[in-house]
């Protein structure tokens, strides 16, 4: 074996020594498409017997991949080499990876680079094989791999020998780069889908390479996938790389589009970085474990119980053939046409749930076909093509090399994107091979259980026979989530991994809305939970027989029953329910999951369609947009806050943002003429906020000649329920929003893993908050509601009907039941019962000593 020798930086020849010990492996045999095809760069491969990855030359660190598990060094000439510690290992996430050095560092042959932990990077990944690889080149001429064992420090394991001056002035000569100044991003939430794929569009118009860079990291500003994997945010720092004959266009094209925020609305000159240098390679705080082996604990992703057997759900993978049979031309026509079909299949898809207003959901299969069209993902195909590869080979190589890179981003809106990528991906690939392995069909009573759900997979669920699912990817912002609420389906996502050790068949019960799954309940306890559903059931039909009746409590004082709803398809069902109007029209609904703003005429057609849904005699009330930090809209960009909870939310981003505030109210105005429509403000802590919004709307109505209309606010805030004195003399009416009011009061948020348990609005401090609103309400002749979770809780509604509120607005499939509670109360004893609950001291001592209707029959 020869030792290492020919350092000499004037040499046309580098000798790179071996970063590890252990046999080499030629690259060709590396069991991944992206190695062995050599698209990432030609090299060589090792498999380690030791764990601490070493400099195979002198060179600075120009690169450290956020995961721990790669590192890049530049050479004096300017040859750049990967090296890659393990295959998959990206999804790891930096578990088992200690680095030695950071970007910018200058390091010595043999010095240390990274540790790793051999025993468990190998067994949780799929090999332990380390790449060495150029990543550039095209600026050597010819590459000598060496052979059989070698030694870490000591031994050459890859003979370089680099292309002469002249060719590569050439080379030079023939791609001219140009690039531009440092751009800092104005974009609130950084370069997310819809900026990149506006990116994406402008710089396909161009013949010339076009990169983008972000410190060390490049990628093709033609591909939409690429530009997320850079995981671009607010203020970051970023230059745009042509190389081409319209080079010089395309940077005088790109620089000011990226400057003003690429159409992002609320876009700001972005603030120089701080000087704060933070790890890169940090890891995740542990995800929450369960102390209880019959107890696994996840994320709530859709609310509802379900019990039943585990079923678990793997994706088989589909067989593959590697070698074409045919040309590469045939090959590519063969995916071109897939493609094709797959966009068919979506575009179809999309418009039959457009027609049943599923608008939440069709936005999410338009985005699928957006990643169909992407360049990188086609152009990593191509390269496979061209080798000999076969179509379906080339594309599973694409789609899963880009999933992979979205996977171990640390924004969760990016990260979740990789399962999009691998649903549409396996879209394609089903239609070349011919279609999917056979799946067993889940028995009746199934509670699915897997690594991870595509949107389709859930779309085409058995509700016959799936009472619920659990996987250990994803969370409640996913497409996934988002579906699963929409079908009513219990779902809980992030669960602990041991829960895909699960025997099918294991008794569970899975809690979507508090984000567990219970093993091996009792025989006992499954039949208790039975018998007591089944009463319920038989205790609802009762309830819904008597629904259209008034709630009038056994002495007389009438309580008006509303409901909660957000969008037409749930309004139609109001009337039927027994619902005497809707106390919420959560207008969000029009906003999300989508590329641009709903205009003044389609608000109003919504608007109207509702209100005559409802008929001339129900109220509507209609809550103004909410959206903020912890929600953002793509087209309604919010600069990153470090707590988005007390920042820019609810009204005070629509004031901020008037053109979205007053496009909404015109066409509020425009539909009060079709029914009986009232405003109400969220989110609103200032009487100036609610002074503003009422003279926005004052302005609006008298444009449009339109009557007055009722406006109230969500009592949502500490300083709302403080100052209801005043604000009464201001608003028509109050809606108490308990589930921020009793967040903000205990100054816990609802989502945390450990606090969560303790955030009830049964709180006797928020009971004293609520109190406090009606009695400030009714001594200037206000009425009040509660639209909160606590309106819907059983327990609840003898408090709340005691301490004097007017109305309750409600979960729909609740009306019926909350009216029938009600014709069961007398009113004194109410009033009394509250007046007691507020001296106790503790949620927990107000529920037990509050009945509970749900457990008698």
């Amino acid at each position: 074996m020869n030792k290492a020798a020919d350092r000499d930086p004037t040499s046309r020849r580098i000798l790179l020594t071996a970063p590890l010990s252990g046999p080499l492996v030629p690259i060709e045999r590396i069991p991944d498409p992206v190695f062995a095809q050599k698209m990432v760069g030609d090299g060589i491969s090792i498999d380690p017997l030791d764990q601490c990855l070493r400099a195979p030359c002198d060179g600075k660190v120009v690169q450290l991949h956020a995961a721990g598990h790669a590192v890049t060094l530049a050479t004096a000439h300017g040859i750049e080499v990967l090296m890659h510690i393990g295959l998959d290992t990206v999804g790891l996430k930096g578990s088992g990876f200690t680095p030695r050095v950071k970007a910018g560092d200058a390091v010595k042959t043999g010095d240390a680079l990274i540790d790793f932990d051999a025993d468990y990077v190998a067994t949780h990944a799929k090999s332990l094989l380390t790449q060495i690889v150029i990543t550039n080149s095209e600026r050597v001429a010819s590459f000598v791999p060496r052979s059989g064992n070698v030694t870490a420090g000591q031994d050459v394991i890859l003979e370089l020998n680099l292309a002469g001056d002249a060719e590569a002035e050439a080379v030079a000569e023939a791609a001219r780069s140009v690039t531009s100044e440092a751009i800092l991003i104005p974009n609130p939430t950084g370069l997310h889908a819809r900026p990149a794929a506006v990116l994406a569009n402008v710089a396909k118009k161009f013949k010339s390479d076009v990169r983008m860079q972000k410190g060390d990291s490049q990628a093709n500003a033609k591909s939409v996938v690429a530009i997320m994997g850079l995981e671009i945010g607010y203020g970051d720092k970023v230059t745009v790389v042509a190389t081409g004959d319209d080079a010089d266009t395309a940077i005088q094209t790109l620089t000011p589009l990226l400057r003003n925020g690429l159409g992002d609305e609320g876009c700001k000159p972005a603030p120089a970085p701080a000087s704060v240098e933070v790890s890169a390679n940090a890891a995740p705080p542990p995800r929450p474990r369960s102390e209880d082996p019959n107890l696994l604990i996840g994320v709530a992703a859709s609310p509802g119980l379900g019990i039943g057997e585990v079923f678990q759900v793997r994706h088989e993978e589909i067989p593959i053939v590697e070698t074409a049979e045919g040309t590469p031309q045939r090959e590519r026509r063969r995916l071109d046409d897939a493609i094709a079909t797959a966009q068919n299949q979506l575009e179809a898809l999309q418009a039959r749930l457009q027609e049943d207003r599923a608008q939440d959901k069709a936005a999410i299969f338009a985005a699928h076909q957006e990643l169909l069209d992407d360049p990188d993902l086609l152009d990593i195909a191509q390269s496979a093509l061209a080798k000999g590869k076969s179509a379906e080979y080339a594309w599973h190589a694409a789609y899963t090399t880009h999933s992979d890179r979205l996977a171990a981003l640390r924004t969760e809106l990016l990260a979740a994107r990789a399962n999009d990528l691998r649903d549409v991906g396996r879209r394609v690939l089903t239609l070349l091979t011919g279609g999917e392995p056979e799946r067993p069909e889940p028995p009746v009573d199934a509670i699915l259980v897997a690594e991870e759900l595509t949107p389709s997979d859930t779309a085409s669920l058995d509700r016959n026979r799936v009472r619920g699912f659990c996987t250990t990817l994803g969370g409640a912002t996913s497409h996934v989530a988002i579906l699963a609420r929409s079908l009513d389906i219990p779902a809980v996502a992030g669960i602990e991994p041991r829960a895909l050790e699960l025997p099918n068949g294991t008794p569970v019960i899975v809690d979507g809305g508090k984000g567990t799954l219970r093993l091996n309940p009792s025989p006992e306890e499954v039949a208790r939970i039975r018998a007591t559903q089944e009463r319920l059931t038989v205790r609802r039909q009762a309830d819904m027989a008597v629904a259209q009746e008034p709630a009038v409590t056994l002495d007389g004082h009438r309580m008006e029953v509303v409901g909660n709803i957000g969008g037409l398809k749930e309004a139609v069902q109001v009337s039927g329910l027994g619902g005497e109007g809707v106390g919420l029209l959560r207008s969000e609904f029009l906003f999300l999951e989508r590329a641009t703003a709903p205009s003044e005429d389609e608000q109003f057609e919504t608007y109207k369609a509702i209100a005559e849904a409802l008929g001339p005699e129900r109220p509507l009330i209609i809550r103004t947009l909410d959206v903020g930090g912890d929600k953002p809209l793509r087209y309604l960009p919010i600069p990153k806050e470090e707590n988005p909870f007390l920042g820019e939310r609810g009204l005070r981003i629509c004031l901020d943002r008037p053109e979205i505030l007053r496009t909404q109210l015109r066409a509020i105005l425009r539909a009060a003429a079709f029914g009986k429509i009232l405003i109400m403000f969220p989110m609103v802590g200032l009487l100036s906020e609610l002074r503003d919004a009422k003279a926005m709307l004052e302005e609006e109505r008298q444009r449009l000649g339109a009557a007055p209309i009722a406006t109230g606010i969500m009592v949502e805030v500490p300083a709302a329920a403080i100052m209801a004195a005043q604000f009464a003399r201001e608003a028509d009416f109050f809606s108490i929003g308990t589930n921020d009011l009793t967040q903000y009061t205990l100054a816990m948020d609802r989502g945390h893993p450990k606090l969560a348990p303790k955030v009830d609005g049964l709180n006797p401090s928020v009971l004293r908050l609520i109190a406090w609103t009606v009695e400030a309400a009714h001594a200037q002749g206000r009425w009040v509601g509660v639209c909160g979770g606590i309106a819907s809780d059983p327990q609840a509604v003898p408090l709340l009907l005691g301490l004097g509120v007017d109305e309750l607005s409600v979960s729909l499939p609740t009306i019926p039941s909350i009216k029938a509670q009600i014709r069961t109360l007398w009113l004194h004893e109410c009033e009394d019962l509250a007046q007691r609950a507020l001296a106790l001291e503790t949620a927990a001592e107000v529920r037990a000593f509050c009945p509970d209707p749900s457990t008698t029959t």
